[in-house]
This record gives C-alpha cells, structure tokens and sequence, in this order.
C-alpha cells in the first residue's frame, strides 16, 4: 500500500521512486511522486492517459519527453504538463541521473501501479519498460487509471483486454499483486 514518504528503487535500473503525496493524502486529487532516473532506458511505453494530465518538473538532470510525435528535452527548473489523451513517454537519455517530481491529476490508483510495476520490473516481469502482453491486459481491465499503449487504437485493447483477461487471470496475472501492494485485484 503506498505512503507518503515510501521509496521504491527498481534493482534492475537503479531509478528511484519517492511518494510525496499519495492519492489518499490528497483525496484522490493527485500523486506526487519523486523520482531518480539513473539509467537510460524507458520506464514504460508509450502511452495515453484518457482521464489524467502527467506534470513534471525537473529537479537536476535533463528530462526527455516524448509528445505530439516529437521528442524534446527539458532542463533543470523547467516543467511541462503531458495532457490526457495525447500519446506521451518520459525518460532520461543523459549520462547524469534525472532528478524530478511526476505529478498526476487526478491520482485514481496510480500510485498503486507505480508500486506494482517496481515489483514487477524487480521480478524480471518488466523489458525495456513493457509489461508482458497479458499483464498489460490484465492491468488495463482491473486498475482504475485509464492508460493505454500509444501504438494500438483504444477499442482494440479494450476489445482484447474484455477477451484475454479472464484467460490471462487463469494463468494467475493480477492487476495488482498483494506481494507488492499489500492488495490484489
């Protein structure tokens, strides 16, 4: 269950996950977390949020976004707001770590899935920021926050989402897993 003040650091690329705020601090308002991305890889794909803006601001380090079909950078004091419904990604492609704050408005239970990709990425479950296919149905079913993968249209994951889900919990994938998030779902 995520706290005000808990630290995830993923084993596999050292980034670092600090909650500033969760969704039950703010009455579901907003998460703020802390992150220190320390490797170059992607965290995750990228995606669409249907009912979220995403705002960062850069601490130390270099932020490169991906929105609108252009990559950009930003540099330290500098933030910018990732929009819902528009196909975005975050990540650090300089050789110092990123330091910044990741703010979602509003929170849903995405302080939830940041918990549950760590542990999943720690398991070895997460490559190159992709959640296996199924887990990625599974999670888009069942978690509250509506996010999409940017490269398949929104109707198809819904559609494929509704027919893989109940095969996939078959074979034991949750949404959330009570290992990581003291939950299942």
């Amino acid at each position: 269950m995520p706290y005000k003040g808990q630290v995830l650091t993923d084993r596999n690329t050292g980034n670092i996950f600090e909650f500033i705020e969760t969704a039950s601090d703010t009455n579901g308002e907003r998460v703020v977390v802390k992150q220190t991305l320390k490797s170059k890889v992607k965290i995750a794909p990228d995606h669409i949020h249907t009912k979220q803006d995403e705002t960062f601001k850069v601490i130390s380090g270099q932020l490169t976004y991906f929105l609108n079909g252009e990559e950009k950078t930003l540099q330290a004091g500098e933030e910018i707001l990732l929009p819902k419904n528009v196909a975005h990604n975050h990540y650090n492609t300089h050789d110092e770590p990123l330091v910044m704050l990741q703010i979602f408005e509003p929170a849903y239970d995405i302080d939830y899935f940041i918990e549950n990709l760590i542990g999943l990425s720690d398991d070895g479950r997460v490559k190159d920021g992709n959640l296996e296919f199924l887990q990625a149905m599974v999670t888009l079913k069942y978690l509250d926050t509506p996010s999409y993968l940017a490269g398949l249209p929104i109707s198809v994951q819904k559609f494929l989402a509704t027919i893989l889900t109940p095969i996939a919990r078959m074979l034991g994938y949750r949404a959330l897993y009570k290992k990581y998030t003291g939950i299942e779902k």
